[in-house]
């Protein structure tokens, strides 16, 4: 199967539980592996026969920036329903980091796996 990659998205949003992370935008980044059958747009050369990625990497990204979530679990669901908008997506994998969250780490967040049909691999 096919994937498209949105890799390292930045976003400067509310995510988190604390006093502070409720009032202080902080840094998300955002990785999205999108499932689709890509042999009509290679074929075609028509950027209409595949998913736009600018298009839906700006839609991850304004999310992450307004949606003011609890927890990036919540976040990560929020961004693969929106990957799944699109009928060509048959599954796609997001991962929600927030970079400097614990201490001593590079970041810290959380991998979801969605598919059109429910299932999970």
């Amino acid at each position: 199967m096919d994937r498209i990659l949105i890799s390292d998205l930045k976003a400067r949003g509310i995510i988190g539980v604390n006093d502070w992370e409720r009032i202080t935008r902080q840094t998300i980044l955002i990785n999205a592996s999108i499932y689709t059958d890509t042999r009509l747009a290679a074929t075609s050369d028509d950027l209409n026969d595949t998913i736009n990625y600018r298009t839906l990497a700006k839609k991850l990204q304004a999310h992450a920036e307004n949606s003011a979530r609890f927890t990036v679990e919540a976040l990560a669901n929020d961004l693969a329903q929106i990957c799944l908008e699109d009928p060509r997506v048959i599954k796609v994998l997001i991962k929600v980091e927030k970079p400097g969250a614990v201490r001593f780490s590079r970041s810290v967040g959380v991998e979801i796996e969605r598919s059109r049909d429910g299932s999970e691999s």
